[in-house]
Order: C-alpha cells, then structure tokens, then sequence
C-alpha cells in the first residue's frame, strides 16, 4: 500500500498524503486533482478502491492495427493531443502478429472501465472478421468511434476520408496526362474502404473513357511487398497507370517497376493514397492522395468526447474530403509523348 501511494504521488506530483485522501474519498482535495490520482491509478494499473469503481476512468483506449505504416503513428499523435486537451488520458494499443488481439485489448480496456475508444482502422474495416468485441462494447454503452469504416449493424460514430472522391482524382490526373490503362492495388476483398475504392475506379474509368477490365485491379496485404507482387501482376496486363490503396502498396509498385527495368514516371506512373510521412524524400517523390489527419483526428476526439458527455446526436458517417497532391511519380505515358 505505500509502495503504491509513493508511486502514484510521484507520478501525479502530489503528496502521499493527498492520493490517501483520495482513495478514502475524503474532503479536501479538488475535483482536478481527483481525477488526475484516479488516472494515475489506470496507468499504474492499480484497482481503484471498491467505493470508486462505478466511475469510468479518464482512459481513452486508442487502437491501431500497425505502426509501420506511417499513418497510424501520425493518427495517434492528433488523436493523442486532442485527448490530452480534453483531460482525457490515450492508451495506445497496438497489435502484433502472434501477440494481442484486438479482442483481447477490448477485454483489456472494459477492465480499466475506459470512458471510450477509438479504432483506427482495424477488423472493423474488414467485413468478414469477427465484430464480437464491438458488440461488447456496445453491450456495455462504451463510446465508440471508427476511423475510415463504419460497422453494419452497430450504431458507432465514423470519420472517414471519402475513397470515391480519392480514386476519381486520382483517375482524372491519370487520364489528363494520357493513360488509358489505368490499373490499381486493393486491399484484401472484404476491405471496406477498397471496396469502396473499387466500385468508384469503375464509375472514373467510365466517366474518363479509360479502358477498364476486372482484372486490372489486384488485391494485396497492405505492405510494400504486397504492392511489389501485385504490381508485378499488373504490369504483365499492360497498364501504364496504377492508383494504389496506400503509400506503402504505391512503394512497392514502384519496386516492381524498376525490377522490370521501367522507370518511375517515364514509362509507368504510381498515384498513393494517404500521403503519409516522408512521401516527398522518396525516388521519385510520390505522387499521393492526402488524408486530411488532423481534421479527422480532431472530428474523432469531438465525437467521442459528445457521446461521453451525452450532448450530441448520432452524426453518422462524416466523409472528408482528401486532396491530390502530384509530385514526381506521375507523367505522361511513352505512347502519349
């Protein structure tokens, strides 16, 4: 026990003597001060007192399906911020292959009676993976908001970069420099947000007069080899353009290219999506559809901070708008010069 007051003392930088006025919830001490022993406690993993226990923690579980992709990382540092701004302290939850599961981070996070959670990107994305941790949190009234895909079925708030409106940017340039052959790299089929991307690559290749076959669209694993193999495939069919699902896949279509001996835009152009960190240090500088991050991180916390509060309605699924930014991995085809 005084291990445990020492500790939480140190951490919220007050006296021994104040965090024991806490946990035996005497007067005396401020309703800040309160909460901030209390939070200390959910970090440390301490059990709150049995008298504190019907109160949710000032935690915010935040999880990540990655850190590899830069992405993510730049998600949780907006995400993380606002949460701080609102008092609210993020537990940062991060899969890995072979460790804990996204469900076993739930059973985690219900354990410290978190006051919400954000997934960025996730199982919630794909449509064929298990949802039964979603719907315990629903079970349980936990605040929950989704980045970049909604869930069927499950009322939770989404913020999501609009996929149609990327890929028909994407596309017009494409067709504005020339290219006819326009292929792109998904992720797996059940992947909403490459569903979405799919279906609106079809409506584009129409609304452009690109030729457009089923087969010019792979799917992958979002990773820089998963973009080299289905790029390599790509270029077997003969397209001159690709659009790819992430900056990731977009580095290793560019791979595949000069595997082959292409070069990066001369002889076949690469368009990414997120436009994430370090995209302008590349060779060449990627070309890239820009997630508006901060927007998004920031319209998440307030959704969830609203559904804490019990102060706003269901908003439904907020669509941003993302912005194409061309730099050096586009160009005109050879057979348009």
């Amino acid at each position: 026990m005084t291990r445990r007051l020492a500790q939480v003392a140190k951490k919220v930088g007050v006296s021994e003597a104040t965090v024991s006025r806490v946990l035996n919830g005497k007067p005396g001490v401020s309703e800040a001060t309160r909460q901030s022993v209390l939070t200390a406690l959910d970090v440390l993993g301490y059990e709150r007192p049995t008298q504190l226990r019907g109160e949710r923690a000032r935690l915010v579980g935040l999880v990540l399906p990655e850190l590899q992709n830069p992405i993510f990382p730049a998600f949780a540092e907006v995400i993380g911020g606002a949460l701080a701004q609102q008092g609210l302290t993020p537990v940062l939850c991060t899969q890995t292959k072979g460790g804990v599961s996204e469900s076993d981070y739930v059973d985690l996070l219900l354990q410290q009676q978190v006051s919400g959670v954000v997934f960025a990107g996730g199982l919630f994305a794909q449509a064929d993976a298990p949802h039964e941790h979603y719907h315990r949190l629903a079970e349980r009234s936990i605040p929950v908001v989704l980045i970049n895909a909604s869930i069927e079925g499950l009322d939770f708030p989404c913020v999501a970069c609009d996929d149609a409106v990327a890929v028909e940017q994407s596309w017009r340039h494409l067709a504005s420099l020339g290219h006819e052959r326009i292929g792109m790299v998904l992720g797996p089929a059940d992947h909403v947000p490459s569903r979405r991307k799919l279906e609106a690559a079809r409506v584009a290749a129409k609304a452009t007069g690109t030729k457009w076959t089923e087969e010019f669209a792979e799917r992958s694993i979002f990773s820089l080899e998963g973009g080299q193999a289905a790029t390599t495939r790509l270029l077997e069919r003969g397209v001159t353009g690709i659009v790819c699902a992430s900056d990731p896949l977009a580095l290793g279509a560019i791979r595949a290219a000069r595997r082959r001996g292409l070069v990066v835009p001369t002889d076949v152009s690469v368009v990414g999506f997120d436009d994430s960190a370090f995209m302008t240090c590349t060779e060449p500088p990627l070309s890239t559809v820009r997630q508006p991050i901060e927007a998004m991180g920031r319209a998440a916390v307030d959704l969830l901070c609203a559904q804490i509060h019990g102060t706003q309605a269901h908003p439904g699924e907020l669509l941003f708008e993302p912005e194409l930014v061309v730099r050096g991995s586009t160009a005109p085809p050879p057979s348009a010069r």
